[in-house]
């Protein structure tokens, strides 16, 4: 699976919105780890959990 992400990258998560924006800090295999500014850093499986890149 290729990811179009990079570290710095300001996404959103989809599915749970409330999280609010995100910016990607590590991306190892389809391991992404993203510190949202409503609820901290979280560690998503890709597999699982879409991310929406906002555009910069």
């Amino acid at each position: 699976m290729i990811l179009d992400f990079e570290p710095g990258d300001k996404v959103i998560s989809t599915n749970n919105k409330y999280w609010g924006i995100g910016q990607v800090q590590t991306i190892i295999n389809e391991k992404i780890t993203v510190n949202f500014e409503n609820v901290g850093k979280k560690v998503i499986n890709s597999n699982n959990i879409k991310l929406e890149k906002l555009n910069k």
